[in-house]
């Protein structure tokens, strides 16, 4: 359990990156305007254009989350007592120094909170594509997962 334990830990601040692929019938000086705001609302800078490609890279600092760093302590320290149980059993005549291994269970909120504050980038481009009689723009976006939902759910935009 201590090896899941580690491990779910680690996976708390893995690289979680996406592309999703979103279509409207809005035309693209409407939407550009729109995913300006939109970006600039979430603290997001404008890191470099590409007019070759109509590409849009931004850049912004992803805060750790205080909630996530609770959680992970507790649960770090939740596992850590009971590995201190069964070395009470194996080992009944050191069983008071296994009580020091508590004291290790805030490094994993520590590991968190250092690791998962970081700078996260968005590319965004717009494509233009026309299926039958109407204009449709293909808006593509390249992010951290949590951020596309994020994305998806304050913007209307058809997927």
């Amino acid at each position: 359990m201590m090896v899941g334990l580690v491990f779910f830990i680690r996976a708390s601040v893995k690289d979680r990156t996406e592309q999703i692929e979103l279509s409207t019938s809005e035309s693209e000086d409407s939407i550009l305007p729109k995913l300006q705001n939109y970006f600039d609302q979430r603290a997001y800078q404008v890191l470099g254009v590409d007019s070759v490609t109509n590409e849009v890279t931004f850049q912004g600092f992803v805060r750790p989350s205080l909630f996530m760093a609770i959680f992970l302590t507790l649960l770090s320290g939740l596992g850590l007592f009971c590995l201190v149980l069964v070395l009470f059993m194996l080992f009944p005549q050191m069983s008071n120094w296994f009580w020091l291994i508590l004291l290790l269970a805030p490094v994993a909120g520590r590991f968190y909170w250092q690791k998962a504050g970081r700078l996260e980038k968005v590319l965004l481009s717009i494509k233009s594509s026309t299926t039958g009689n109407q204009a449709q723009n293909i808006i593509t976006v390249t992010g951290h997962r949590d951020e596309l939902i994020q994305f998806r759910q304050n913007l209307s935009f058809q997927k």
